[in-house]
């Protein structure tokens, strides 16, 4: 589909950032002016949690290490007025967050019945939130996969772990053995592409393997990136792991 050798077809399994051993959570670390990204979560088997800072009410996207520090992080920069789970695998302590900072709860419908002591919104395709993230259904790596889109800094989609940077740092979507539905992944990957354009995401904050990104806070030029995937090259990619 695409001509550029320099891309990968597949990935193999040094495209999988080791999981980090758990231990007293670090500092968040500021990703840009208003959003912060946690260390990895063992509970969430090395998931990046982010905290997106906004007048209307904080954003936190997936479960970060729910300690003091943590605690007290969010406490200061005005708690959370939503946590929005991007799939099964960034669920961790949800209950205690809920219980702590009395926040909402927003999860694809397919994965709600996983927290049934939570009270939780759920959403099918697509969900707006403070009239200007949208939550986005992009199902593969697990049933109730999303995307949340952030329209500041030229576009930001925090993709959960449906599209991670491999060990060249570019986002793409990882099969394991744990995958859902490898074609619904790539489907999904093919319906951002559609979704947006150069203009409208500029920015990608994955949800995991970060380490990957060999010092850099976000994958740049995501679009264009998105758009060089080969997705006939990935359908038939092998099994990682």
């Amino acid at each position: 589909m695409y001509s550029d050798s320099s891309l990968p077809t597949f990935v193999n399994t040094t495209d999988v950032d080791p999981i980090p051993a758990q231990r007293h959570s670090k500092p968040p670390q500021a990703v840009l002016d208003n959003i912060y990204a946690f260390s990895p979560n063992s509970e969430t088997l090395g998931g990046t949690s982010y905290l997106i800072v906004e007048k209307e009410g904080n954003i936190l996207l997936d479960c970060p290490a729910v300690d003091e520090p943590t605690c007290e992080f969010l406490t200061t920069h005005g708690g959370i007025k939503s946590l929005f789970i991007t799939h099964r695998g960034g669920i961790g302590k949800v209950r205690q967050l809920q219980n702590s900072f009395n926040c909402e709860v927003l999860i694809q419908e397919q994965e709600a019945y996983l927290l049934p002591k939570v009270k939780v919104t759920t959403f099918r395709q697509e969900m707006t939130l403070q009239s200007y993230l949208r939550a986005i259904w992009t199902s593969g790596h697990s049933p109730g996969s999303s995307c949340l889109y952030y329209p500041r800094y030229g576009g930001i989609l925090f993709t959960g772990r449906h599209l991670l940077p491999n060990r060249q740092g570019q986002p793409v979507p990882l099969r394991t053995a744990k995958t859902f539905q490898w074609h619904w992944q790539i489907k999904s990957l093919q319906l951002l592409r559609e979704t947006f354009t150069p203009e409208t995401l500029a920015l990608i904050c994955p949800g995991a393997n970060i380490g990957f990104l060999r010092g850099e806070k976000v994958i740049a030029n995501a679009y264009q990136q998105l758009a060089m995937l080969d997705l006939t090259a990935l359908k038939n990619s092998p099994t990682i792991l």
